[in-house]
Order: structure tokens, then C-alpha cells, then sequence
């Protein structure tokens, strides 16, 4: 299965849902990351990081909507930031997302909360070791800010956040040491509907979904 990321920045890639990416590479899904923007010495980062990290890369020059609905037409699942995550241009690929004609989308949240969490994925030091040793290609960006410090305190955070926000608040917290957590939505006849919450088998990552109705919030 062809997994397509719409990535709103070059090093996107690695802070959005890496270790999800990963995980579905591993089990021999092809990853292509889409950088919605990369020019100059950030294109040349992105392409180090992504042979870094196994997936696939092109370079949108295009018009957003029209090229990204072009190239999730192969895609199985394409994977990109909520139309909620706060940075403007997060936001736009959201929505362009939205309008593509994508069947099955995984959202993530980085600067903005991430609603209605269904898909979780449990990591090791292995796995990210493996997330910041890509994500230093990015060397102008962690020059700015650390980023690494982040994709560690978040993959935390989520293992207590995640299973109660995807399962109910109750629910028991995850072992770890990390954790990351995406939200489905799956297009039905009448809308967007909310994918069932879960632990991802990358094997097998897709489950019907429920028939809670989410053009109200995607909207």
C-alpha cells in the first residue's frame, strides 16, 4: 500500500507522526512524504531526512488542492496535520486534505490539541533514536529551535494522554516509554465518519469505522 504524508514543512515529516510512518514502513507500506513547501538549503534537508528515514520524497510545485488530490489518487492512506493544529499553513494542507477527495485520512496535532485520538502507537529508544537521528538532517531548523527535545516530551506526554482520550477517561496509561496518536476520519455516503479507536497492527491498520459523524468538526 502506497502511504502518502502531506508534510506542510520540510522536518514535518518527523514531527508530525513519524513513528507511525515508520511503523507502517516496516511493514512494507511505501511511504512518500509530499513537502508542501522546501526551497533552497531546507529541500536539501529534506531529501538527507527522508533517505534517513526510508520514505519516498516530492517537492509540491503546484497548486496545493489540485496536486496533492493528483497524487493521493494511488494512495491507500494519506496521513497530514488537522485542519485544527493552529499554524496557518498546518491548517491549509488540513483543509486542502479535506477537499482532495481522500478516502481515509490519519490527522496529527503538533501545536494544536489533537481531537478525538483513535489510531496509537507504542515506541521504544529504538525507534526514537531512529526519529531524531532523521530529523538532525533538518540542522537549519534545530539550529533555531531543538525540536528533538519535543518529539521526546510529546511521545511522553501521549502515553498518558492517548488510551484516555482514544479508549475513555479510566482507561489504563500505556507502558511506553512513547506513544503517538493520530485521529481517523473515513469517508462515507453521508460524510465524515470517526475510525474505530485502536492499537495499530501496520499490518492490518484498517478496521471499519464507527458511525460517529465528524463533518461537524472537520468542517
Amino acid at each position: 500500500m502506497l502511504v502518502l504524508h502531506a508534510s506542510p514543512h520540510p522536518d514535518d515529516e518527523l514531527l508530525g507522526a513519524p513513528a507511525t510512518l515508520m511503523a507502517l514502513r516496516d511493514a512494507g507500506h511505501e511511504v512518500l512524504n509530499v513537502a508542501c513547501s522546501a526551497e533552497g538549503v531546507r529541500r536539501a534537508e529534506a531529501e538527507e531526512a527522508c533517505r534517513r528515514a526510508g520514505f519516498g520524497l516530492v517537492v509540491l510545485e503546484g497548486e496545493l488542492e489540485a496536486e496533492l488530490g493528483r497524487l493521493a489518487a494511488d494512495a491507500g492512506l494519506v496521513v497530514g496535520p488537522s485542519p485544527h493544529d493552529r499554524h496557518p499553513e498546518h491548517e491549509r494542507v488540513g483543509r486542502a486534505l479535506l477537499a482532495a477527495g481522500v478516502e481515509r485520512l490519519w490527522l496529527w496535532g503538533l501545536w494544536g490539541e489533537l481531537r478525538f485520538p483513535t489510531t496509537i502507537v507504542e515506541y521504544g529508544e529504538e525507534r526514537l533514536a531512529e526519529i531524531v537521528a532523521a530529523l538532525e538532517a533538518h540542522e537549519s531548523q534545530l539550529a533555531r529551535n531543538d525540536y528533538r527535545r519535543l518529539v521526546a516530551g510529546r511521545g511522553t506526554a501521549e502515553t498518558v494522554l492517548a488510551p484516555e482520550r482514544a479508549f475513555g477517561f479510566g482507561s489504563p496509561g500505556l507502558a511506553g516509554p512513547y506513544a503517538e496518536a493520530t485521529t481517523e476520519v473515513v469517508r462515507g455516503p453521508d460524510g465524515w465518519l470517526l475510525g474505530a479507536p485502536r492499537r495499530l497492527d501496520p499490518a492490518e491498520p484498517f478496521l471499519d469505522p464507527t458511525d460517529i459523524d465528524m463533518d461537524w468538526w472537520l468542517e
